[in-house]
């Protein structure tokens, strides 16, 4: 090397040091933890999970970088009812790694723990618990408890492989069309008989109601009709006339003959 370049040798030395220092290390970003790996010592280190930052290690170690923010993967699965129906459904599974153990899941499982262990018991249980049921109550009556049967094996089955399954969504469901008509037919078939049923109730309420009102009015009339006799008429006569008798304007009373005849009043101003 001549003269002219020697004098930048310290120079580029430190350089190409400092690029080497740079890259002896992993970034950890944000929502994310890492693992570390002594390619010549005890491996996995456990124990130990690293934080968000940047981790300095020499440059034949390893960091293995774990996302921890909440995901989400989409499954389109195939399934057969009880009766051995083809279903399709499109499952949503929202998921994360357990942070304070990566490092056992880095061991048992490794970072595509999704692929190995998530989606083929994702896929296994679905079939299983839809098997259990028809394809009438997979596509609307009894979704929602499938979903939750679904949830529940997986996070039992996840649990011991480190992982938290936080939600399971069956999102889309189809069914073969004939099933769809027949479906599709019955819920009608069962609205219209509700809507029927209301009817016939609400009719017969309203008779019920009317029958009521009737039997309370006869029952008022028999009641009145037996207060009202000979005698009680005859004394009412009586008041009514006194109070007459009694106004400014009357002139004459005539008490008839009659035993039962009430008085006559004449003449008046």
């Amino acid at each position: 090397m001549s003269r002219k370049y020697s004098r930048y040798l310290p120079l580029l030395i430190i350089i190409a040091l400092s690029l080497n220092f740079v890259g002896c290390g992993t970034q950890v970003p944000s929502g994310h933890r890492g693992v570390f790996y002594y390619k010549f010592g005890d491996g996995t280190e456990m124990g130990k999970i690293y934080r968000e930052g940047f981790a300095w290690h020499l440059p034949w170690n390893s960091m293995f970088v774990y996302k921890t923010q909440l995901q989400e993967r989409k499954e389109d699965l195939t399934v057969l009812s009880s009766d051995g129906a083809t279903i399709n459904m499109e499952v949503s599974i929202l998921y994360r790694p357990m942070t304070g153990k990566l490092d056992s899941l880095q061991i048992e499982v490794g970072p595509r723990y999704y692929d190995v262990a998530v989606a083929p018991s994702i896929r296994g249980i679905a079939r299983g618990i839809a098997g259990r049921y028809k394809p009438e109550e997979i596509y609307s009556t009894k979704r929602e408890q499938l979903n939750t049967e679904i949830l529940t094996e997986l996070q039992e089955a996840m649990q011991a492989k480190y992982i938290i399954i936080e939600k399971v969504l069956v999102r889309d469901v189809k069914i073969p069309a004939k099933i769809s008509e027949a479906i599709n037919f019955k819920l009608t078939a069962d609205q219209e008989a509700q809507k029927m049923q209301f009817t016939i109730e609400k009719e017969r309420l309203e008779a019920e109601r009317k029958r009521i009102e009737a039997q309370g009015i006869a029952d008022f009339q028999k009641i009145v009709s037996a207060g009202i006799t000979p005698s009680l008429l005859k004394w009412k006569g009586i008041e009514a006339t006194l109070k007459i008798a009694e106004s400014p304007n009357t002139k004459v009373v005539i008490v008839g003959n009659d035993a039962g005849s009430l008085p006559i009043i004449l003449g008046g101003q």
